[in-house]
């Protein structure tokens, strides 16, 4: 079931109007339902061959939250927001990809041979990745969901803030992650107490270049 949206924004005004929120309303909740709601948007991002690395952790309860919040250098949006999403990256994500294909031929999307061209080729390519590259493929796919998972949260009616200040080591003790798993960043989502800090870009023609670049 969708969530209900008090204001109807277009694409161009949940981009504006998205900021980094770190007050949060805490009699606000957010039930099991809606969170998977926002989920289902923000799975429909990219990834790499279509590897879908994305894990999720979603933290609601309270106790929980309070043993993460020194973790997290005891930013209250811990404790305050509605949830905390913690978004990870498999490491080995190309061992899902006969589940993968098998989906895309019973949607009618691939045929048999197409599927198994592409589970052949994306095994092999992909097991033969040294580790480390492994992990940039994990962290690229694992921003590109966690921007997604941002917007969908605004054009929604919620709030989010990215966060990369945690201790990942003692973040990864506390749910017993194993090292398969590339940890990603935590995003806080719910409803804002004080609006996000207002800021600034960089103008165009200091970031971007055509047909070239000369640093």
């Amino acid at each position: 079931m969708e969530t209900q949206v008090k204001n109807s924004l277009s694409f161009s005004q949940v981009i504006q109007e998205r900021h980094s929120v770190r007050k949060y309303d805490s009699s606000r909740k957010m039930s099991d339902e809606e969170i998977n709601d926002l989920l289902s948007d923000a799975v429909l991002a990219p990834s790499s061959s279509n590897l879908q690395p994305w894990r999720f952790i979603v933290i609601t309860d309270q106790a929980l939250k309070e043993q993460l919040l020194p973790i997290a250098h005891n930013q209250r949006q811990v404790v305050e927001a509605s949830a905390i999403i913690a978004v990870l990256g498999d490491l080995e994500a190309y061992r899902n990809v006969d589940k993968i294909w098998d989906s895309a031929v019973e949607a009618g999307h691939a045929t048999t041979e197409v599927r198994n061209m592409m589970v052949e080729n994306s095994w092999n390519a992909y097991s033969a990745l040294s580790r480390e590259k492994q992990k940039e493929i994990a962290l690229v796919d694992g921003g590109l969901i966690s921007m997604q998972l941002m917007l969908a949260a605004k054009a929604k009616g919620y709030d989010t803030v990215p966060m990369g200040g945690y201790n990942a080591d003692q973040f990864r003790e506390m749910f017993q992650i194993p090292q398969r798993y590339a940890t990603v960043m935590l995003i806080a989502v719910g409803h804002a107490e004080a609006a996000g800090r207002q800021t600034t870009r960089l103008p165009l023609e200091d970031v971007v270049q055509f047909n070239g670049f000369k640093g």
